[in-house]
């Protein structure tokens, strides 16, 4: 019943607009980008002062959100009620509040567009979603698993016209995490301090993102990776003496996934560079980096590398950690790996 976000965005900047539009899920990204295309288009910016409204979840309940949406516009084609944070209008797990919103989309005033921004989940199988799927648009915009990340990043970049190198993807992945608002912020900000022409680089997410091209986590595992002793010690080192900037926990889950998929690799049927790209679900650039891996540390000593992994993150969290700070477990478990 869904509806993809980019179908439903479409619409919107076909002004195609539809009288209800329940936004859902874990990612933020896509239930804002669509409210604030909504906020764009509906109500021509001379008329918003009469015929555009902003509720807070926290400030009313379902009767009063629907209040405004129940009124018709003031001498305009229509009229926009946005409710931020729906989730936490007053009683909106309570059967009859949710009675209200189902009567409501059964029979929606045509000329109000009311936008619900539900940041939580919601069960497609309930009544009045059916409902404002039938009149108006349902969209489930869910968290990206982190190995689609870089994926998304080629395909935001490709839409918008932005040539972006592998490496650059994967700067912007691995450090900021999967955070999609960021990672677009990110982008923009670089995309405006470049010359006509110019595509992102790894130098330019250097100079504009503050992420450097050679102290950073992507470059951490790729050394290991290696067994390229000076280079990991000498990053481990740059990530102690900077902890703020360099958090242990990330780093060790972005290295337990790393050596996961070494695992992967040497288990691997098809060794050609498609067929590990989509076992990984890594881009085909960066598949000779698991290989080479997979190369320099035996399967025993992946699995073995995993438990350190384990290990550490227990340490990080107190156990059988006595006085080693992170930077201290961080160096301790690059000579394990390594060595």
């Amino acid at each position: 019943m869904a509806q993809t976000p980019e179908s439903v965005l479409k619409e919107i900047r076909a002004k195609q607009f539809k009288p209800v539009y329940f936004l859902y899920g874990d990612e933020p990204y896509y239930i804002d980008l669509i409210a604030e295309e909504l906020e764009k288009r509906v109500v021509p910016a001379a008329e918003k002062g009469f015929n555009q409204f902003v509720i807070y979840g926290k400030d009313t309940d379902m009767a009063g959100a629907l209040g405004y949406a129940k009124r018709y516009p003031f001498m305009a084609e229509r009229q926009l009620v946005w409710v931020k944070d729906a989730h936490h209008l007053s009683g909106i797990k309570e059967k009859e509040q949710l009675q209200r919103l189902e009567d409501y989309a059964l029979n929606p005033l045509t000329s109000t567009v009311l936008v619900l921004c539900y940041h939580d989940k919601a069960d497609e199988r309930k009544s009045f979603i059916k409902a404002c799927g039938k009149s108006g648009a349902v969209v489930h915009s869910k968290r990206l698993y982190d190995n689609k990340l870089p994926e998304w990043v080629r395909n935001y970049c490709h839409a918008q016209g932005i040539k972006i190198s592998p490496k650059a993807e994967q700067m912007l992945v691995t450090n900021i995490g999967n955070d999609l608002k960021r990672i677009v912020s990110e982008i923009q900000k670089v995309v405006i301090n470049l010359k006509a022409g110019e595509g992102v680089d790894a130098d330019a997410i250097e100079r504009f993102v503050g992420i450097s091209k050679e102290y950073n986590v992507f470059e951490f595992q790729k050394a290991l990776g290696q067994r390229d002793v000076l280079k990991a010690n000498n990053i481990a080192h740059h990530f102690a003496a900077n902890p703020k900037d360099n958090p242990l926990a990330p780093i060790l889950i972005i290295l337990f996934s790393f050596f996961t998929k070494v695992m992967l690799t040497h288990a691997a049927t098809d060794r050609s560079d498609g067929g590990l790209a989509s076992l990984l679900g890594v881009n085909p650039f960066f598949v000779k980096d698991y290989t080479l891996a997979a190369r320099n540390y035996s399967m025993g000593k992946v699995a073995k590398i995993i438990h350190d992994l384990r290990y550490a993150d227990a340490q990080m969290k107190g156990v059988d950690a006595g006085s080693v700070d992170d930077g201290e477990l961080l160096k301790q478990l690059v000579f394990e790996i390594i060595h």
